[in-house]
């Protein structure tokens, strides 16, 4: 993989840019309404230093190797945490995104979804991304269905059933040139 990536990076309406500590309060917002955390194994929300504890992570992935998940702001306005990381689990770049619920039905997701996939398959050079996704969360399925990923199998995940989606560079030629 090629890294680093610039700290922020612009789609049509979204700034996708680096995580930061200033980001710690609206991360402990947005773990701790339970329409996020409702599709988790034990759907309790994160404690103030669980999310610290997710910030740290996103900002040592990001040190460690050059490129995380992204904060992600719409008109000026911090929305989600989104993005690719390493997988030693499953093999390929892991997507994972949150949004916060007041900017659900608006597609940010997916346009999220497609931006980390054409950095996925450009500049950053993988041959596979996955999406892990709860039986119990139709909605986060379909985003990933209408990216091109496809059902691959059902693994245990912190001990709950999940579907394992994933997204292979002949599948998506498109993505493999685009902002490489």
């Amino acid at each position: 993989m090629n890294a680093p990536l610039p700290p922020s990076q612009r789609t049509e309406r979204l700034l996708l840019r680096r995580p930061a500590e200033v980001d710690l309060d609206f991360l402990i917002d947005i773990f701790s309404r339970q329409e996020l955390v409702a599709h988790r194994p034990d759907p309790v929300p994160d404690t103030p230093q669980q999310s610290a504890a997710r910030l740290a992570r996103d900002i040592d992935h990001w040190d460690k190797h050059g490129f995380g998940r992204w904060a992600v702001e719409a008109n000026g306005e911090l929305i989600g945490f989104g993005g690719v990381t390493v997988s030693d689990d499953f093999g390929g770049l892991n997507l994972s995104y949150h949004l916060h619920p007041k900017s659900w039905g608006h597609g940010y997701a997916t346009e999220l979804v497609t931006e980390a996939l054409r950095t996925a398959f450009g500049p950053l050079r993988t041959g596979r991304v996955i999406g892990l996704v709860r039986p119990a969360n139709p909605v986060s399925r379909r985003v990933l269905e209408k990216c091109g990923f496809t059902f691959e199998q059902e693994v245990l995940l912190h001990g709950a059933p999940t579907m394992l989606f994933a997204l292979t560079r002949p599948q998506r030629a498109e993505f493999s040139d685009s902002a490489a």
